[in-house]
């Protein structure tokens, strides 16, 4: 935004302390092997432009895995090398931007490289050097992760993407801040849409979605939509640009992609299945879903799994829950829309789970099997709950046993820092050596948890010292959308929420040993 670009990227505003899973490599070995490919063995990983770096410093905590990883922002990269000091996981974090980083000649050949929120949003400088660099540094088998910003689905937001990065630059917006400006140019499409324009009538959605946007984080609106560049590809265009770096799409990192019976009516399966170049046939699906964001694994030398060996693999898979059984909707979503669950299947299968231990898909099986169901309708099933972040993939027992001491570490400076919270939002998320992976937490759950390692004993002691913490950076307690002003309220709500932390989540994160 003129005077706030640095780079072309916004740097008067930090971004969010988002957690992204499917930067974990952990997650790769079920989705390929549902793929029907073989994986690598990921020792080597790195993360270009990791933000405030909590993801990649819960990656590095939670795994043996061996991290690298920039981002250009000096803020957040200090951020991040705080995280990765406090859990003394050995990852190796600059402060750069993608030509001092991506040029270094003394960087390890990585099985694993990642970039969440970047692609979309960076030169076409930086996006040489980044294809680049993974053409030098990805190992033969080795595994890319790029998520990004495609069509058809941002067709039609498009030039109202432009008439508000138009308004924010305007010269007479010198001086300001970007949240400053982000909230005047909100107001003018609203006025504008106010005026009933034709656009507005040809793209009913635009006008409800500059209202869901007014709504939102202004920290996350400044680097989604206000840097400099910001581009829209199809996956035609990615395919060309990874082919030519010696890649190959191998699948979805969003697991619910996976699955077209869930995803896709007869009729578009049907069509979608005579499609017989592979490249058209993703092309074609983004179209029968209006596809608005891509997560996508790109591979060098896929390996496709013989049929004993890729149910074989399937079968060894582990997972785990991440939520109380009981509070997994019956409504999920899929990547266009939402299905209602069949308890018939889902019911047995999140029964098997609901001890909190990992379990493989081949032992789940052989337990609903009674039931009629078998290793793929299992499969489906932890598809659908982990890619709507109720379930997740599980390390190796040597994974989880290196895992411990890291994510122990990470997670107590999390906690610690719970106390006074962020000004660019809340860190809601602890490691889990058994995932290898971020674990939801929000902030009064981490509270409850400092309040017991802080020698809290009582019910009562414990919420009163949630309640110190909260009320004195001035926060009231939310409940069903509406602020309690009251005390008493503020605490008669911190006690059922205690009450239900310690008797329903808490066992879980212990048994995902996040505490």
């Amino acid at each position: 935004m003129n005077g706030n670009w640095t780079d072309g990227y916004v740097t008067d505003i930090g971004y969010t302390h988002g957690y992204y899973p499917q930067l974990n490599p952990a997650r790769l070995q079920l989705a390929f092997a549902a793929a029907g490919l073989d994986s690598p063995l990921v020792r080597t990983a790195c993360e270009l432009g990791f933000g405030q770096g909590l993801s990649i410093n819960i990656h590095a905590a939670a795994s043996p895995v061996t991290w690298y990883g920039n981002d250009f922002n000096a803020a957040q990269a200090a951020h991040a090398q705080t995280l990765a000091q406090a859990a003394r996981n050995g990852a190796q974090l600059e402060q750069a931007s993608f030509a001092g980083f991506c040029t270094r000649d003394d960087l390890p050949q990585f099985d694993f490289i990642a970039m969440h929120g970047i692609w979309s949003w960076v030169s076409a400088d930086n996006r040489a050097l980044i294809r680049d660099f993974v053409e030098r540094r990805l190992k033969l088998g080795g595994v890319l992760y790029v998520s990004y910003n495609t069509q058809p689905g941002w067709a039609a937001f498009m030039p109202l993407r432009d008439l508000l990065l138009r308004h924010v630059d305007m010269p007479s917006n010198a001086g300001k801040g970007s949240a400053e400006r982000i909230d005047a140019a909100l107001d003018f499409a609203e006025r504008m849409f106010a005026a009933d324009p034709v656009y507005a009538r040809a793209n009913p959605f635009m006008q409800e979605r500059i209202a869901i946007l007014k709504k939102q984080s202004r920290h996350y609106l400044a680097h989604e939509y206000f840097n400099r560049d910001w581009h829209v590809e199809s996956f035609a265009d990615m395919a060309a640009i990874w082919s030519g770096a010696g890649l190959e799409f191998a699948c979805s990192a969003d697991f619910r992609d996976h699955l077209d019976m869930a995803n896709l009516t007869p009729a578009q399966r049907e069509f979608c299945d005579a499609v017989d170049d592979r490249h058209l046939r993703q092309s074609v699906r983004d179209f029968m879903v209006n596809q608005q964001f891509r997560r996508d694994y790109w591979v060098r030398g896929a390996q496709a799994l013989d049929a004993s060996s890729h149910q074989a693999l399937l079968a060894q898979q582990r997972v785990t829950l991440l939520t109380i059984p009981d509070q997994i909707p019956m409504t999920l979503k899929t990547v266009s829309s939402e299905i209602t669950l069949n308890q018939h299947i889902y019911g047995p299968v999140i029964a098997v789970l609901a001890d909190g231990l990992p379990h493989s898909l081949g032992e789940i099986a052989g337990i609903v099997g009674s039931r009629n169901l078998g290793l793929q309708q299992v499969l489906d099933t932890v598809m659908m709950l982990i890619g709507n972040g109720h379930a997740a993939p599980v390390q190796a027992d040597s994974d989880i046993l290196h895992g411990r001491d890291g994510s122990a570490a990470l997670n107590r400076h999390l906690i610690a820092q719970a106390v006074h919270g962020y000004a660019d939002g809340d860190i809601e998320h602890l490691a889990s050596p058994v995932t290898g992976g971020g674990v939801p937490a929000d902030r009064i759950q981490q509270l409850f948890m400092l309040a017991v390692l802080e020698g809290q004993e009582t019910p009562d002691a414990i919420v009163g010292f949630v309640w110190r913490h909260i009320s004195a950076g001035g926060k009231k307690i939310v409940r069903d959308g509406v602020r309690l002003e009251d005390e008493q309220a503020n605490i008669d709500e911190l006690s059922l929420q205690a009450q239900r932390f310690f008797v329903e989540r808490l066992p879980l994160l212990q048994a995902l040993q996040v505490i």
